[in-house]
């Protein structure tokens, strides 16, 4: 391949220009929208959660300026409602657990800071709300269902995911460590 570009450059032929990058959000369904932001935002198009790399977060207003303090991702949060799902499982929600600290709470999120302890499962428990983790650590989270599956799941720093509701299982850090900031949608 680069020999044959080099050919083609050598008779006179240009290569294309690099298709320019298209700013595209790394989640985008009918109840979020989620976009990787290093530094500041003029205008914030959702009311939003922002979370940065080093796991502080906040709550903006639609329309509110973001005054840039590094890497992060904003969680714009769309006008999408959903009913509150009841618990029949029997088991605890997912969210207080023991070690997990609340960042703030209002009528659109929770937000939470958990760090998963080496080789020590999660109570098992039920996600009543749709939730964004966005991990800070370099760790593999295995999640066991009541019915005993297994799914180990490998988090690099800075990777997001929308887990929906409706779910139940323990999580065990089984390699490296692993933080995560969790957004529970309301």
């Amino acid at each position: 391949m680069t020999f044959t570009l080099v050919a083609l450059t050598l008779l006179g032929f240009q290569t294309p220009p690099a298709a320019p990058a298209i700013d595209r959000p790394a989640i985008d369904n009918p109840r979020v929208q989620v976009r990787e932001l290093d530094g500041a935002a003029d205008s914030v198009p959702y009311d939003s959660v922002w979370v940065s790399r080093t796991g502080h977060a906040v709550f903006l207003k639609k329309g509110d300026k973001h005054a840039g303090d590094g890497a992060g991702i904003l969680i714009g949060l769309k006008d999408f409602k959903v009913e509150p799902l009841v618990n029949k499982t029997g088991l605890p929600a997912a969210f207080p657990r023991p070690g997990s600290k609340k960042i703030f709470e209002n009528a659109r999120v929770v937000v939470w800071d958990y760090t998963w302890a080496p080789g020590v499962a999660t109570p098992m428990h039920f996600h009543d709300k749709d939730v964004v983790v966005y991990y800070l650590e370099d760790g593999d989270l295995q999640s066991t269902t009541p019915s005993g599956e297994k799914t180990v799941n490998p988090y690099k720093p800075g990777m997001i995911r929308f887990n929906l509701r409706d779910r139940s299982h323990t999580e065990t850090l089984i390699r490296g460590k692993q933080h995560g900031i969790m957004t529970e949608l309301k």
